[in-house]
């Protein structure tokens, strides 16, 4: 793979790559460069973590070494559980993403290192360069009530950029609700000596039932990994998906982000009655056709279902 096809893997799906410049130079150097993607373990492992994850997988088909980092403490400081809960919902999430479909992943639990006296010290130095305003407004797409923010929700994002040091990687992978941290990350890790990371960023899978993203407080409105294939198609029957619309239409997104990648088609069953089984090799042929309207929502919706059962089989075969 050239240099051009690896940009193209790596930057296929994303909201943006901050900077491509800076991608193509790193990848130019002929070693392995490290990328990481971390993780709040809380509730279920499902399609939002699933978009990511699978960018990660092109990153290691682009050469790129892959760090995933459960962020136990992280999900401690936002409100996310108690120790005991969180620490149970790690060893279920370090079951379940050795499936989602990554070759040779390293994991890395975050009070494993966050501890050590020389990561507080950075801590510690990044603290000192950054406003409370600042630490403030980079968290406004991630925390919990941000209204009523406590003290830990601003040692938030400066652990999440004191990580990328300590992880010692050149990449730092996330869906675009972490953007405003990760820029904050460019403008200050130089303060503790350490280069501007890279910027991968992937977008935000929409609610499959109402307005806004995906989340977890609506178990209706995600796919959970462990979700049955009946589960899959009643929710995927449910969700919105208008004919002929593109914009926040949830089972496109997924088609485009999820399915696509990993298997490379999407086979349409219909009956001769209603023009016969179709098949798409690339996303976009799938979307024209269903922007012509000649691919119906019910059909969509079932193919998806269908794909989304078979890459999530090995996962759910885990917790059976």
């Amino acid at each position: 793979m050239n240099i051009d096809e690896k940009i193209e893997l790596v930057s296929r799906n994303t909201v943006e790559v901050v900077e491509p410049s800076e991608m193509k130079e790193l990848l130019e150097k002929g070693k392995s460069p490290y990328a990481y993607c971390g993780y709040e373990p809380s509730g279920e492992i499902h399609l939002g973590h699933l978009v990511t994850v699978t960018k990660l997988i092109d990153l290691e088909n682009a050469g790129i070494k892959v760090k995933v980092l459960f962020a136990d403490w992280h999900a401690w400081l936002n409100r996310k559980g108690s120790w005991d809960e969180i620490g149970k919902i790690v060893k279920v999430w370090k079951k379940g993403f050795t499936k989602l479909g990554l070759k040779n992943p390293e994991f890395v639990l975050g009070t494993d290192f966050q501890r050590k006296s020389e990561y507080i010290d950075d801590l510690l130095k990044l603290s000192i360069g950054t406003t409370v305003n600042r630490g403030m407004r980079s968290m406004q797409e991630v925390a919990r009530d941000i209204d009523h923010a406590s003290v830990s929700q601003i040692i938030y994002p400066l652990m999440q950029i004191n990580d990328i040091k300590h992880l010692g990687v050149d990449i730092a992978q996330s869906g675009i609700e972490q953007r405003k941290i990760h820029m904050l990350a460019r403008e200050i890790l130089n303060k503790v000596e350490y280069k501007k990371p890279i910027l991968v960023h992937t977008p935000l899978v929409s609610s499959l039932t109402s307005s806004g993203k995906m989340s977890s407080s609506e178990p209706d409105s995600i796919i959970s990994v462990r979700d049955s294939p009946e589960d899959i198609k009643r929710k995927l029957n449910k969700a919105n998906c208008p004919a002929g619309e593109t914009e926040e239409n949830p089972v496109l997104e997924i088609a485009k982000l999820v399915v696509f990648p990993r298997t490379n088609s999407l086979e349409i069953k219909r009956d001769e009655k209603y023009g016969g089984s179709l098949r798409f090799d690339d996303f976009s042929e799938l979307e024209k056709a269903f922007v012509k309207k000649d691919l119906h929502p019910a059909d969509l919706k079932n193919a998806v279902a269908e794909g989304l059962t078979e890459i999530l089989d090995p996962v759910r075969k885990l917790f059976q």
